[in-house]
């Protein structure tokens, strides 16, 4: 859960300077590779508003929504009937972290967060990837497309729509 909200938080970097980045949107593709090689594909569509707001919209091979809030992470599992909560302890300052972040050469930088490195590829100011290894020591790269920046995004996109028959999964 905690990459999770991570990835959430990272995905909103692209094509614009940080103090200016209000609002971020873009399609993904997420690959997660295992220590045997197997590859897992996740395709979807994230939305990110400033301070703490993302939505990660999984559409393949599975799907999920995921909603970063403030101080909680609420994941919608439709096909399972169910809603996980879980409450996030400190905030993490996302937009401190990526102004932060080391660049290693023209298109390339690494953060640092919770004893990881993340690499964060840039073209131009337009975000293209990121790479970490995950908590199972998976290689997770997620690349991103048909990116729009500082297009207003209302606050109720980031309302979580759990139907009142789901189970609710509090951690």
């Amino acid at each position: 859960m905690k990459k999770l909200l991570f990835l959430a938080l990272l995905g909103v970097s692209a094509q614009a300077s940080i103090d200016t980045l209000h609002y971020f949107e873009a399609d993904f593709k997420q690959n997660i590779i295992d220590d045997q090689n197997k590859t897992i594909v996740y395709n979807g569509h994230v939305k990110a508003a400033k301070p703490q707001f993302a939505l990660w919209e999984y559409k393949s091979p599975v799907n999920k929504q995921v909603y970063i809030l403030p101080h909680e992470v609420i994941v919608v599992e439709p096909e399972l009937e169910q809603a996980i909560i879980k409450k996030i302890g400190d905030n993490f300052d996302f937009f401190s972290l990526i102004k932060h972040a080391k660049k290693i050469d023209k298109m390339h930088y690494i953060a640092y967060f919770k004893e990881k490195d993340y690499f964060i590829t840039m073209e131009g100011d337009r975000l293209i990837s990121i790479a970490y290894k995950d908590d199972f020591d998976n290689s997770v790269t997620i690349d991103f497309k048909d990116v729009a920046v500082n297009k207003k995004i209302e606050k109720e996109a980031f309302t979580p729509h759990i139907p009142e028959d789901y189970d609710l999964i509090r951690e």
